[in-house]
């Protein structure tokens, strides 16, 4: 298996402007290809848009889904994965063929093939379904890749359930930090004001990204995502006003020792790229931790315990995230 060049993207999206989004992702795609990236990812329903959809009608939402595949956004992701001979993967809503609506991740290959993952732990709108599904997948260039969209990744045990189904790649599109999270000690919206005077006064809002309600809240989990698991892992987030919220960007790829390659805490679209190194994962810590699991000690692990709740409701009722 040769090493693979990755590009993890943020951007500020534009709510239900798909025409401009897609515009956004071509222009990045472009950019890319001049640097030789073989794989290249964009946030969390990017296409259409996200924290805007919790106030949306079922109408509403319906206007803006597309199906996977056969819909127009898809349609662009595959024509610029097979003029750009690149993997391009980009979120979006999807409806499909009985009307219901996902927050889905579309991931297109120059070969002509695609993958669609389905948010697992959907909160966003009462009119959006959770997915059931696991997504990992052989790439053309001999990579097994994984994808878990945002909350999916905040459940050890998703990643850990894409790590035993063979992901030495874990694509990580998010829509996250600036949040207004009930959480006391985790994340806490940002100051507007600093992201529009971001051009005037870039060190204020770069401090307010590379602190709790940014890096260092990712830093909490994230690289243990990559390292326990022993793979790597591309993240990249909206940045900017996302509705009433500001993301902090903070897009990175981390190795399969949980060590950060290239991060970015710019205010701004910026694009990150990083060549894996294949060879770093035969003998990482976590693969070596994988190989030596107890599965027999481990049925309690799917068993419930009474404590479960749906995800929009821990979302939502202030006891958590």
């Amino acid at each position: 298996m040769t090493n693979l060049t990755v590009a993890s993207v943020q951007f500020q999206h534009v709510n239900g402007n798909k025409d401009a989004n897609l515009a956004t992702i071509e222009r990045f795609v472009g950019e890319a290809a001049s640097q030789n990236v073989e794989l290249i990812i964009f946030p969390e329903c990017c296409i259409t848009g996200y924290w805007f959809l919790r106030n949306l009608t079922r109408d509403d939402i319906i206007a803006l889904a597309e199906p996977i595949p056969g819909g127009p956004s898809t349609e662009r992701l595959m024509d610029l994965a097979k003029s750009n001979r690149m993997i391009v993967g980009a979120g979006l809503v999807e409806i499909d063929d009985e009307g219901t609506l996902y927050n889905s991740f579309v991931v297109a290959m120059p070969d002509g093939q695609w993958r669609r993952h389905r948010k697992i732990h959907c909160f966003v709108s009462e009119h959006m379904q959770s997915g059931s599904e696991y997504t990992v997948f052989d790439t053309p260039q001999g990579w097994r890749v994984g994808v878990l969209i945002c909350y999916d990744c905040n459940i050890g045990e998703n990643v850990r359930m894409t790590a035993l189904q063979g992901a030495q790649l874990l694509l990580a599109p998010h829509q996250t930090g600036g949040c207004d999270s009930p959480s006391p000690h985790s994340m806490g919206l940002v100051d507007r004001s600093l992201w529009e005077n971001r051009k005037a006064n870039p060190e204020a809002i770069e401090a307010e990204f590379r602190g709790p309600k940014g890096r260092e809240w990712l830093l909490r989990w994230l690289p243990t995502r990559a390292h326990d698991n022993g793979m790597f892992l591309a993240f990249c987030n909206g940045v900017g006003v996302d509705d009433n919220e500001v993301r902090t960007g903070n897009s990175m790829i981390i190795d399969p020792y949980g060590r950060i390659l290239n991060e970015t805490w710019k205010a701004d679209d910026v694009m990150i790229v990083k060549e894996l190194d294949a060879s770093l994962l035969v003998r990482s810590t976590g693969n070596r931790w994988l190989r030596t699991r107890r599965p027999e000690l481990y049925g309690p692990l799917a068993e419930p315990t009474g404590m479960e709740e749906e995800t929009r409701k821990v979302r939502f009722d202030g006891k958590g995230v």
